[in-house]
């Protein structure tokens, strides 16, 4: 590991302790508590170049200030295109910040983006209300009033998965301070029934990283291998990809759950990033608040086994980075300059890479998802239908080992990051992805098989196991 692998894995650690601190605590000392050891992480990680996120900051807020009822597309573009200066600063002699502030910029753009997204909902709503002369009474989700600048800064220092996600809503963020009889959410034992597999996979991580270790890749002696151990090897390495992140976002769920941030009652059936879908009064009394049933799967930001075991590449998308995939969903892919659902998971997975950052890795790896998504989608419509249960099972199995293989290849560019290094390594094993995901495409295509949007997600099973195994 790195000294910042290292650095990251203390301060996800040291916000275990520190959640059960503020997690009884009042509104004010969770706000500007949570904020200052937010802030203080960022300017012992970041130092100087903390006023990045600062200016991005204050530019959103000014946006949000002067057009609540188109902010959205404003803190959009303001977002994205600081962060392409954020990203030129060596190329324009300036210094060039550390990994931690390219994290806590990562994380605050998300989470600026929903805020101005928030705050324009809110103003519709209100100008709606206004037109009407009628009042609906709260709405699941929507924000009491706009946030003034303390408020906004306070969000977007709080400690909370400050550097590695989960990202959150600003209304999640307002139920955490406002939370009722916190005592009684339940923190402890969801903690621990969340947090035991990682030293295994932490261990695996250092286990395969020491015995495939990335850097072999990029000398010359890898490529005069046989192509069955340049095959392989894209395995072990996508397998310690995994491994290291299954680690990290593990760890920053339990910072999470130590606080008792992004519990909701069962009955709200919240999903990750996006909160609570259905409308759940809180508790009157702290016997009440104590009997209810609670999850976190607003925070809940890494299904292992679905990742590891769903059938289709469209379904792994879903169990991977969870909140961020519901953020792009939220407010990339629905708003996508096309319609068919290939085009517009194209238009997503180029903003993806962009927000990652401009090594060509990132967009030849997230470039390739819609291809393999056509390709899989036209060929299951076209024959997994016409199959036997038992043919149908059987080709469940070769979906789930052509899609492994899938994210194995694509993850070779975003870890090599540069453009010779990735196509010197996809090269050396003939593009085979990319060749078998056209052919998959054609054949679909031949046999008049339908995109998948068109199809339904019944007849294709998710998982391979008969029932999902999942923490509670």
């Amino acid at each position: 590991m790195s000294p910042e692998e290292w650095t990251y894995l203390v301060v996800l650690l040291i916000s275990i302790p520190i959640g059960f601190l503020f997690k009884k605590a009042g509104p004010g000392l969770k706000r500007w508590g949570a904020a200052a050891v937010g802030l203080g992480l960022t300017l012992f990680t970041c130092g100087p170049h903390t006023l990045h996120s600062l200016i991005t900051i204050l530019g959103t807020w000014a946006l949000i200030q002067a057009q609540p009822c188109s902010c959205h597309a404003l803190a959009l573009a303001w977002t994205f295109s600081y962060l392409l200066f954020f990203r030129a600063l060596s190329l324009l002699g300036l210094p060039t910040p550390t990994p931690f502030t390219n994290a806590v910029q990562l994380l605050l753009t998300l989470k600026l983006v929903s805020l101005a997204s928030e705050v324009q909902d809110l103003h519709l709503a209100q100008r709606k209300e206004m037109a009407t002369g009628f009042s609906k009474g709260p709405s699941l989700g929507l924000l009491p009033d706009v946030p003034s600048l303390m408020e906004t800064l306070s969000y977007s220092y709080c400690y909370v998965g400050i550097m590695t996600g989960s990202f959150f809503r600003y209304r999640t963020y307002l139920d955490w301070l406002e939370q009722p009889f916190p005592g009684a959410v339940p923190s402890l034992r969801p903690l621990l029934r969340r947090a035991w597999p990682a030293p295994l996979f932490g261990l695996l991580f250092l286990l395969s990283s020491h015995l495939f270790p990335l850097e072999a890749v990029r000398e010359d002696a890898f490529y005069a291998r046989p192509l069955p151990a340049r095959l392989f090897y894209m395995i072990p390495v996508f397998f310690a990809f995994r491994m290291r992140f299954y680690v990290a976002w593990i760890a920053a769920e339990c910072g999470c759950i130590a606080a008792g941030f992004g519990a909701y009652p069962v009955a709200a059936k919240a999903r990750a990033g996006g909160g609570p879908t259905l409308q759940c009064p809180p508790p009157s009394s702290p016997e009440k608040a104590a009997s209810l049933e609670y999850d976190y799967e607003t925070i809940r930001n890494i299904d292992c086994y679905g990742t590891d075991f769903c059938v289709r590449v469209r379904d792994g998308m879903r169990y991977w980075n969870m909140t961020v995939q519901w953020w792009l969903a939220q407010y990339v892919y629905k708003s996508a300059p096309a319609r068919s659902y290939v085009l517009r998971s194209a238009w997503t997975m180029l903003l993806s890479a962009y927000w990652h950052g401009l090594h060509p890795g990132y967009y030849l790896s997230f470039l390739t998802i819609p291809l393999c998504l056509a390709a899989e989608g036209r060929l299951e419509s076209a024959l997994r239908g016409r199959l036997s249960p038992g043919g149908q099972k059987a080709w469940d199995w070769v979906h789930w080992f052509l899609k492994m293989r899938a994210y194995d290849y694509m993850c070779m560019g975003f870890v090599l990051l540069s453009l010779g290094d990735t196509v010197r390594y996809w090269a050396s094993v003939y593009f085979c992805v990319h060749i078998l995901a056209l052919a998959a495409l054609l054949l679909g295509l031949a046999l008049g098989g339908g995109g998948p949007g068109r199809r339904k997600t019944a007849p294709s099973a998710a998982s391979l196991a008969p029932e999902k195994l999942r923490e509670e």
